[in-house]
């Protein structure tokens, strides 16, 4: 079945195409698409932290040891450890969730990008909206409509950000068939 096939029904259609977003139903009972797009970290800030705990457990009982057994510099050297460890991971986990969040609703697509504590919103309107790689060499994806831009696909991976600019253009075409898919129905 080709994706631009006539006979194809809304639902094959959307239910082969997206690979990135997902088609999920609105409180208002229409259908929408959504593109969550997160950075791959293996850890959650919450396991980060447990850890750290347990790794500073760890160190400090080993220090503690020594400092019981007359090494005085041991524990000093532990708790400068300790701090600089305590620092990278605290570094790390302000972007363990950073995201893009990209949802097509009605006539709306909203672009939410959160980068540590820093969250933007930007709202375009369908029949306007551009979709763009900056250059053709799997760069970031551009949004733009009437003088307002925003870059998305920083954490998709460099080949695959065209295969989402396609998928974004392809649901932004055919927005009235997307909306039409009901999760589940297959």
């Amino acid at each position: 079945m080709s994706f631009d096939d006539p006979t194809s029904t809304p639902t094959q259609a959307a239910t082969s195409r997206l690979r990135f977003g997902q088609a999920c139903q609105a409180e208002a009972g229409e259908c929408s698409v959504r593109w969550d797009l997160r950075r791959n970290c293996s850890l959650t800030p919450r396991q980060m932290l447990g850890f750290y705990l347990g790794l500073s457990g760890v160190s400090l009982a080993i220090a503690g040891i020594f400092w019981w057994l007359g090494a005085k510099l041991v524990m000093p050297f532990a708790w400068l450890e300790v701090l600089a460890v305590g620092l990278a991971l605290l570094v790390h986990a302000r972007h363990a969730t950073d995201r893009e969040s990209i949802r097509l609703q009605g006539g709306r697509l909203m672009v939410e990008r959160a980068c540590g504590p820093r969250t933007e919103r930007c709202e375009f309107c369908t029949e306007w909206v551009r979709v763009a790689s900056t250059r053709g060499d799997g760069s970031l994806i551009e949004l733009s409509e009437r003088g307002k831009k925003v870059v998305v696909g920083r954490f998709v991976r460099p080949e695959l950000r065209g295969q989402l600019a396609d998928e974004m253009r392809w649901a932004l075409a055919r927005r009235g068939d997307v909306q039409g898919f009901v999760p589940g129905t297959a």
